[in-house]
C-alpha cells in the first residue's frame, strides 16, 4: 500500500464525470466548503477535456476514460478518485508521470458484488428467468424447467481476492465445496475461508460452476482474457460459468462457441467487453442465447455499495486536497491482475 503526500493548492475545483451517492458529494461540500464542485454527466472525450483544465480533483466511476491525452489537459489536476473499485479505466503510468494521485474504494461494493454473483448463480441453476417468462407468458413448464442443487456441488473461483472469499463463505453456507485458483494467494491464507487451492487446470476440471473474480490488468484494451476457448473446453460437461468481475477477463466469441456446441450448460453475465453492449455482434448473439442470464453490470449496485464508495472516494480526495499524507493511494504499474 503506498503511502504519498500531496501539497495542498489554491481554491479546489473538484469535477464529478458520472453520478455518485448524495452522501459522498455532501461530505466532499461540507469538509472542502470552499471548493468549487461541478458535477458533469455524459460528456464525450472533447467536451470533458474542454471542461478540466482547471480541476485540482477529478472523480470517475467506470465509463470516464482517463487517458494520457486527457491528463495533458489538466495542468491543475492533483488527484483521481475511482468511485468503485476498478481502475482499468485509468491510466496509472501517465498519472503517476505527471504527479497525480490515484485513489480508490476497494472495499464498498465487496458484499454487493458477492451476494450479486450468488444471485446470478441460484438464477441460472434454477431457471429463474426462463420460469418467469414462461408463467408470465401464459406458459405452466414445470417439467421442462428441472434445475440443479448446489448443496454438494463444486464452485471454482478464478481469484481469490476481497470479493472471491466472501463468495467462497457464502458458498459454504450451501453446502457446496469450494476450489479456487489465485496465483498470489497462499494454501494457508485459502484454507482460512474453508477454500481448496488448485491449479487452474485442475479448478476448471473439477468445478460445477465457474465463476470469475480475477482483477483485470493493463487497463481495457490490454485486458487479457482468463477464459478462453482452452480454458472453456477443460470445463466439465454441464458446466455453469459466472462473471461479474470485468467482461475483458472472458473470451466472449469463446464463449458463443461453447454454448452453441453445447458445452457449458449455462452461462451467466453482469460485465461485458463494451459496455453499454451497443450494436457489438457477439455480445447481441450472446444476449439472446437461450443459456444466458445477463443483468447490465448490476454487481455494485445497491444503495448501502454506493454509499459506501461514494464516502470511501471522498475521504481520500479530501486527504489529497488538503496535503494530507494519504494511504491508500495507487503506485504506477499498480499489479491489478493475478497471471492467469
Amino acid at each position: 500500500m503506498a503511502v504519498l503526500f500531496v501539497e495542498a493548492t489554491e481554491r479546489e475545483h473538484i469535477l464529478i464525470t458520472e453520478p455518485i451517492a448524495r452522501v459522498g458529494v455532501d461530505l466532499l461540500r461540507r469538509e472542502l466548503p470552499e471548493a468549487r464542485i461541478d458535477e458533469r454527466f455524459g460528456l464525450e472525450p472533447a467536451q470533458l477535456r474542454a471542461l478540466i483544465g482547471n480541476s485540482t480533483a477529478l472523480i470517475v466511476r467506470s465509463q470516464t476514460q482517463v487517458t494520457d491525452d486527457l491528463l495533458a489537459a489538466a495542468p491543475r489536476l492533483r488527484v483521481i478518485g475511482r468511485a468503485g473499485s476498478g481502475v482499468d479505466n485509468i491510466d496509472l503510468d501517465a498519472a503517476f508521470r505527471r504527479r497525480v494521485l490515484v485513489v480508490y474504494a476497494p472495499k464498498g461494493n465487496v458484499v454487493a458484488v458477492a451476494e450479486h454473483a450468488i444471485a446470478l448463480l441460484l438464477a441460472l441453476v434454477r431457471h429463474l428467468p426462463a420460469a418467469t417468462a414462461g408463467l408470465k407468458a401464459g406458459r405452466w413448464e414445470k417439467r421442462r424447467l428441472v434445475g440443479m442443487e448446489l448443496a454438494n456441488k463444486t464452485l471454482g473461483i478464478l481469484g481469490l481476492g476481497r470479493i472471491g472469499r466472501e463468495v467462497a463463505l457464502r458458498a459454504q453456507a450451501f453446502a457446496m465445496q469450494v476450489l479456487a485458483y489465485d496465483p498470489v494467494v497462499s494454501a494457508e491464507q485459502a484454507r482460512r475461508v474453508g477454500v481448496t487451492l488448485l491449479g487452474k487446470e485442475e479448478v476448471l476440471r473439477q468445478a460445477d460452476i465457474v465463476t470469475l473474480h480475477a482483477a483485470p490488468a493493463g487497463g481495457r484494451q490490454a485486458m487479457r482474457p482468463i477464459m478462453g476457448a482452452w480454458e472453456l473446453a477443460l470445463l466439465r460437461p454441464g458446466a455453469f460459468l459466472v462473471n461479474c468481475s470485468r467482461g475483458g477477463l472472458l473470451d466472449e466469441a469463446a464463449l458463443l462457441d461453447a454454448l452453441e456446441q453445447g458445452r457449458v450448460a449455462g452461462v451467466a453475465l453482469d460485465v461485458f467487453s463494451q459496455e453499454p453492449v451497443g450494436d457489438d455482434p457477439v455480445l447481441g448473439r450472446l444476449l439472446s442465447h437461450e443459456r444466458v442470464l445477463a443483468t447490465p453490470h448490476l454487481g455494485a449496485s445497491t444503495r448501502e455499495a454506493q454509499a459506501r464508495v461514494a464516502l470511501e472516494v471522498a475521504r481520500h480526495v479530501i486527504s489529497a486536497l488538503r496535503g494530507d499524507t494519504l494511504v491508500g493511494a495507487l503506485p504506477p504499474s499498480y499489479p491489478l491482475a493475478r497471471p492467469a
